[in-house]
């Protein structure tokens, strides 16, 4: 009796380790647009159900400029390319689950949280900073870890 018992255990938990595995891939996304095929970094690396989006800045991605009109203007096309990026791995903002935020002037949080509002309201968990020198000299960059 203690040896089915024993092959049982063993069995289950070959089985586990077998379904684990394949659930626990990690895919690197190539990007979706054409002008990032060659970055040095992935734009969506997918993890157990989980997507980690590269941080985006309030770029135009038809103009390849940062949208004008500051760190509201900003933050709203920073949440559009997120958005963008994750509809096109069939997720959506209201899945997002962790945020991180970097402004160029912490003095800058009030206006950047009165547009962030509008687009989160489930409140996902949120880290915000300030630091210089941000990519194109963006007032903004936000990343953000969404479910599948």
């Amino acid at each position: 009796m203690k040896l089915k018992a024993l092959l049982l255990i063993v069995f289950v938990m070959l089985f586990s380790f077998g379904c684990n595995r394949s659930v626990h891939k990690v895919v690197f996304h190539p990007s979706h647009e054409f002008q990032k095929q060659e970055s040095p970094f992935s734009d969506v690396v997918e993890y157990n159900g989980l997507l980690f989006l590269s941080g985006q800045i309030g770029l135009d991605h038809d103009t390849r400029t940062l949208v004008e009109g500051g760190v509201e203007a900003e933050t709203k096309q920073s949440i559009e390319n997120i958005k963008a990026v994750l509809e096109h791995h069939k997720s959506s903002l209201d899945k997002v689950i962790k945020c991180t935020v970097i402004l160029r002037d912490i003095d800058d949080f009030a206006t950047f949280n009165a547009v962030y509002k509008t687009y989160f309201p489930n409140k996902p968990a949120r880290t915000t900073f300030a630091a210089s020198g941000l990519a194109l000299k963006a007032n903004v960059e936000i990343e953000v870890v969404a479910a599948k």
